[in-house]
């Protein structure tokens, strides 16, 4: 187990950078694994993920997409058959009415064009700041903030980055400790690493390239 003690800001930054150097060399094709082609589609199976899986919302999403390709399509949607569609992914009903209201609010204020732009995407029906990190990272390639997925979370705590529970304070935190353009790949690389090695209820602590980084490592 790594002793890490009390640490200096200074410290804890040098510790993080090499947290992500390590990542960075166990997965070079970290991505976004939601299946996507366009601003629109990542953003709509981004809403679609919350409490389900990515493989889960990748398996709907091709029917989806097929019948309502864009913005427009989905705003004359009927709830009823966007429900049977998505139905899989829990919260279908809810889920529904956020993306169909995503997609009309798309049409009314930004003619069917996903803006990159925080503050008009956290205004869009569906949308948190979680969700725009997303958008704007992975579909525009803007740093505006860190994706704080329950991955994220559970793994900031563990290495000691942060000690809120809080996403926006967690946020904050990893903030201050990786350069702006590391943030979305940090996501990343973080939600990679927790999927196939930090899993949650059996970490792999003797598999970690940065057990000796983390306080919480059992090896």
């Amino acid at each position: 187990m790594a002793k890490i003690g009390r640490e200096s800001k200074a410290a804890r930054r040098a510790r993080a950078q090499e947290v992500f150097r390590l990542l960075s060399e166990e997965y070079p094709d970290a991505h976004c694994e939601l299946d996507y082609r366009d601003p629109f589609q990542l953003a709509v199976a981004t809403i679609l993920s919350a409490q389900t899986t990515d493989e889960r919302v990748n398996q709907v999403t091709p029917e989806l997409f097929r019948r309502y390709p864009d913005a427009r399509a989905l705003a004359a949607a009927r709830q009823e058959d966007v429900e049977e569609i998505i139905r899989s992914t829990g919260f279908y009903r809810n889920k529904a009415r956020n993306i169909i209201g995503f997609a009309r609010a798309l049409v009314g204020e930004h003619d069917g064009e996903v803006p990159a732009d925080m503050e008009a995407l956290t205004r869009l029906p569906g949308v948190g700041r979680k969700t725009a990190n997303v958008i704007l990272g992975n579909a525009f390639g803007i740093n505006e903030g860190i994706v704080v997925d329950t991955h994220v979370k559970r793994l900031a705590r563990l290495l000691g980055l942060t000690k809120e529970t809080d996403p926006v304070k967690i946020e904050r935190d990893l903030m201050e400790l990786f350069p702006r353009e590391q943030w979305t790949m940090l996501s990343h690389l973080l939600i990679w690493h927790g999927r196939r090695v930090c899993i949650a209820r059996r970490p792999r602590c003797e598999a970690c390239v940065i057990a000796h980084l983390c306080p919480s490592s059992r090896v």
